[in-house]
């Protein structure tokens, strides 16, 4: 009785028969010790978010949720970065999808609807232009979350892979572009040729080839250098771009030789094409002060479903007539023409 009449009195605690003092004081350690554990949570958390935006910002990424239910936007910080707009603006998707390229949305929207039908993820590679203008390429990681059968949400992380895109274009380029003269080189060439001579003979020519070989080029090399040889080389690729408008393929296949092709019914004007070359490639080079006479020899021969390596020595053939007929000059590839005969 004593003793319950101390814990109404508040001198005991009921269940350590601590005074009141020694109780209050063991509480308030005890949410002392919580505050500092929340705090230390919140310190890590923090920290780690920390970690997260650094990490994403060096890995150019962000990420970003749709909730399907209403189409809202949550995006991380990075992912504002990734499209240029201030951190914190409130987002409405139709006007972040205006930053999509077109044939980009078109692919996203198609893929996109494709996923949340069959609950699956996607990756995809999207051209954007910011807000500031700037172009870039995003890789796109998405994944579908829901609720039993149906879908609710769907994120995941958008990274810049312009850089990605810009070095993989200019591998791309030199594999198939000469870089002095911009031209297609001449792996480009044999594989186009090869398409356009591809499939079944025709009764009609599907095409044309046009080779074409500077006619005093190698004097100039030796007598003025390189240098005025490359001056001729850039010109002459100026010129032929912009006489072969029409052509499918305009290629530099050796160090003074070029070749053109055509298709139907561009083909028809080959002969034409031809001497408007020759005419354009006689008119002298002034660059620098100085004047360099060349001139260009072309031949040529249709395309009609032989294949690739034979229409290339009729169209040599040619070429070989129109040198040993004087240069400066085009000949058709006929019968006649010796093929054994090489330059």
């Amino acid at each position: 009785m004593a003793q319950a009449r101390a814990i109404r009195a508040g001198e005991l605690d009921p269940f350590s028969h601590e005074s009141t003092a020694a109780a209050v004081e063991r509480l308030t350690a005890l949410v002392e010790a919580q505050a500092r554990t929340i705090r230390d949570y919140q310190a890590t958390l923090a920290h780690s978010q920390y970690i997260f935006e650094h990490a994403s910002a060096a890995a150019r990424l962000g990420v970003w949720e749709c909730d399907l239910a209403d189409e809202t936007l949550a995006w991380s910080d990075g992912t504002y970065d990734l499209f240029d707009i201030p951190r914190g603006t409130p987002l409405i998707r139709e006007r972040t999808l205006g930053f999509y390229e077109h044939d980009s949305l078109t692919t996203l929207q198609t893929v996109r609807s494709r996923a949340i039908r069959e609950r699956r993820g996607f990756s995809l590679d999207a051209a954007i232009v910011t807000s500031k203008g700037d172009r870039r390429w995003i890789r796109i990681h998405a994944t579908v979350d829901g609720a039993g059968n149906r879908p609710t949400s769907i994120f995941g992380i958008k990274q810049d892979i312009t850089e990605e895109k810009t070095q993989l274009e200019r591998i791309r380029y030199f594999a198939e572009f000469d870089d002095m003269t911009g031209l297609a080189n001449r792996n480009k060439f044999q594989t186009q040729l090869s398409l356009l001579c591809d499939g079944e003979p025709r009764p009609q020519a599907s095409g044309a080839l046009l080779l074409i070989d500077l006619d005093g080029f190698k004097d100039v090399n030796d007598r003025l250098g390189h240098l005025a040889g490359d001056e001729c080389l850039r010109e002459t690729a100026h010129r032929l771009r912009a006489i072969c408008d029409q052509a499918s393929i305009v290629a530099r296949i050796g160090g003074d030789e070029f070749a053109v092709l055509l298709e139907r019914p561009h083909d028809a004007r080959a002969p034409q094409l031809a001497a408007r070359i020759v005419a354009a490639l006689n008119r002298p080079i002034d660059r620098s002060g100085r004047r360099h006479d060349i001139g260009a020899s072309v031949g040529v021969a249709a395309i009609d479903g032989c294949p690739a390596p034979e229409v290339f020595r009729r169209a040599d053939a040619a070429l070989y007539a129109a040198k040993a007929g004087g240069r400066n000059t085009f000949r058709l590839f006929t019968a006649a023409l010796n093929l054994s005969d090489h330059r």
